[in-house]
């Protein structure tokens, strides 16, 4: 590789930060806990079902969807792994997903919000929303190809 091929890449890769290796191992731990919550939902009876212990509210609200709900958080599981791994490698569409995954995120806690719960909405909207001004600022797009 000649020099200036190399300065190419480093401008291509750009400098890594604490927040952008934050944002691709919350995108992976998100993809984790939503293939535990698929599983769980899909195969009842597990070892794993001990695990809706941490969060009992949001398992009986979600039990009686059972399948089709396990099938919506399989797809999002595959949709955030998807999102880390462009992110991790610095892929336009990475840096787009991972976008209209959080933009999503900000809109559902606004829908909380607007349904009564201010303080789960509220919570959420301040930290999806400072994730995506995170994300949306030029020297974070700046990295991506």
């Amino acid at each position: 590789m000649q020099d200036n091929d190399r300065a190419d890449v480093v401008l291509v890769i750009g400098p890594k930060t604490q927040g952008f290796t934050a944002i691709g191992i919350f995108l992976f731990f998100g993809a984790i806990m939503a293939s535990l919550a698929a599983t769980t939902l899909l195969w009842r009876g597990a070892a794993l079902d001990r695990l809706w212990a941490l969060n009992p509210t949001a398992y009986r609200q979600l039990a009686p969807l059972g399948s089709i709900v396990g099938i919506l958080f399989l797809v999002l599981g595959v949709a955030l792994t998807t999102a880390a791994i462009g992110w991790f490698r610095r892929r336009l569409w990475g840096w787009k997903l991972t976008v209209g995954i959080i933009a999503t995120q900000v809109l559902g806690d606004v829908v909380n919000c607007l349904r009564g719960d201010l303080l789960r909405g509220g919570t959420g909207v301040i930290i999806a929303g400072a994730l995506l001004l995170f994300l949306l600022q030029s020297r974070v797009r700046a990295t991506f190809a």
